[in-house]
């Protein structure tokens, strides 16, 4: 519930269940039903609550298969993107929350949740918890970085128990705000906050699931012994679900990392030094980190599960020092290849796609379908994961095909739907002024309320 640690670490499982001797036995369950399997040996409530809390979750999703799987050329596309919000981040965050609402209940407490989103995670999360009882949600972005599309999601929904924020600032900026007001344990302890942010492991729980989920389709299509998955990574966590997979005992071959121009994780991954540099604006804005808040949590395996070793790393890093990992035969680490795209590269490939494949990818899935063709093998089917639906990238996809191609109805509706957003410099005392005023002043009545035509 709390996201982040007491020490201002992140969570992680005390140990990872192996399941590879369970995996075959999955190759005909439904989605809800292989995450009930994935999710259960992490989860210690009980079964038929799980099972119930999945069903719900994934009964809102606009296809049967929740994450269908189209083969596009050369590759696996692996559409995220059909839930509520049109992006991935709406697969871990119907789950959360359900899960929230339901603790809440058992336990008569009340959450006040607060986000930083650099696009996506700021709307999956509000309609994940939009009139639940017992929560509210707070959710900052910055100022004029996401598309508007994304803006208008989060800032449309006028539900009494959520509050939107745009910060004068970078993603990177948020986050560290965020940040600053959980490691501030007194505040945090009188006034119930929480995260949903991908620091939150549950969310990095329910994302696992995909990749099971995709190798065992895959598997079953092509005979293959090892699937190879392309990840568009911004803050490490989308990737880092399929890196615990892969611990799990699942059958992945290689994970592919692709970042934009704000490449702090594909440089480390191919020199070995985490190094943070300037926030770069591009076409895929949700991939626009410099700090990926996930990142301590693969140091913590790649520094042999030593937490002090990681300790000493992060605060370094915290202070401008880069973290140095040194390099083995196969690099940082074996399981793990990386690459950048351009936005040069992001344009052709969403073009290459849709004149050769008649497939639209979004700016974010253009990067990692740009990448992955890097890293091809004959042996190993590629899985590229498709984290956001065109349409919430109207512009880029005008950019690239000079065309306005890319709609859906839901995103369409929004054009003139009313908003409501405040505004904050990047300030955390100023940030606590608005909790206790505007958040946490409003009525507990009003805490749960309608659902705003949902």
């Amino acid at each position: 519930m709390a996201g982040l640690a007491r020490d201002g670490g992140l969570l992680l499982p005390y140990s990872i269940p192996q399941v590879s001797d369970k995996f075959d036995r999955w190759s005909d369950l439904s989605y809800a039903e292989l995450a009930f399997e994935v999710m259960q040996p992490f989860v210690d409530l009980p079964d038929d609550d799980l099972r119930s809390l999945v069903n719900r979750s994934y009964a809102t999703f606009r296809d049967s298969e929740v994450v269908p799987l189209k083969h596009v050329g050369d590759v696996y596309i692996l559409e995220l993107f059909h839930g509520p919000t049109l992006a991935f981040k709406d697969i871990a965050l119907q789950f959360l929350g359900n899960l929230f609402e339901y603790q809440l209940e058992r336990t008569q407490a009340h959450l006040n949740i607060v986000a930083a989103t650099s696009g996506d995670t700021g709307s999956a999360a509000i309609y994940g918890v939009r009139g639940k009882n017992r929560i509210r949600i707070l959710v900052m972005h910055p100022q004029g970085r996401t598309s508007e599309v994304q803006a208008r999601q989060m800032t449309t929904v006028l539900d009494s128990n959520v509050f939107n924020v745009a910060v004068d600032g970078t993603f990177d900026d948020c986050q560290c705000m965020l940040k600053q007001l959980l490691n501030d344990l007194t505040f945090r302890d009188q006034h119930c906050l929480g995260t949903v942010n991908s620091i939150n492991w549950a969310r990095i729980l329910a994302q696992m699931v995909y990749y099971v989920y995709a190798t065992l389709k895959i598997r079953k299509r092509t005979g293959a012994g090892r699937v190879r998955f392309c990840v568009p990574t911004g803050n490490f966590g989308d990737i880092f679900a399929g890196y615990m997979v892969a611990r799990m005992g699942i059958p992945i071959g290689k994970l592919i990392l692709a970042t934009n121009e704000n490449d702090i994780l594909s440089r480390f991954f191919r020199t070995g030094l985490y190094d943070q540099g300037d926030v770069v604006p591009t076409l895929s804005p949700s991939m626009d980190i410099q700090v990926a808040s996930n990142f301590e949590r693969y140091l913590y395996y790649r520094l042999n599960e030593d937490a002090q070793a990681v300790r000493k790393a992060m605060a370094l890093f915290s202070d401008g020092h880069p973290i140095q990992v040194p390099l083995g035969k196969e690099g940082v680490d074996s399981m793990v290849v990386a690459g950048m795209g351009t936005t040069a590269d992001t344009l052709s490939a969403i073009k290459s796609c849709y004149v050769d494949e008649h497939y639209l990818l979004d700016p974010h899935t253009a990067v990692g379908y740009h990448v992955a063709h890097r890293y091809l093998d004959s042996e190993e089917p590629m899985v590229c994961l498709a984290t956001a639906h065109p349409a919430k990238f109207g512009d880029a996809i005008q950019q690239a095909l000079g065309a306005p191609l890319a709609h859906h109805p839901i995103l369409d509706a929004l054009t003139d739907k009313p908003t409501r957003c405040d505004s904050l410099p990047v300030d955390i005392d100023q940030l606590k002024t608005y909790l206790l005023d505007k958040v946490l002043g409003s009525s507990s009545e009003s805490v749960g309320g309608a659902n705003s035509g949902q």
